[in-house]
């Protein structure tokens, strides 16, 4: 058999690792955390 088999339905290579799911919720958690910290040093800072 190939590394095209099906598996319920789907191509193997159509389903991403969960490795890379969890990375990925991870960098857009920090990058949201990055720029609210941002947006709080700002408006302190416009404040002053």
């Amino acid at each position: 058999m190939s590394e095209t088999q099906r598996q319920g339905g789907r191509d193997i290579e159509d389903k991403l690792p969960r490795g890379i799911w969890v990375r990925v919720l991870l960098y857009v958690f920090a990058g949201h955390a990055l720029a609210a910290f941002i947006y709080l040093l700002f408006t302190l800072g416009g404040n002053r």
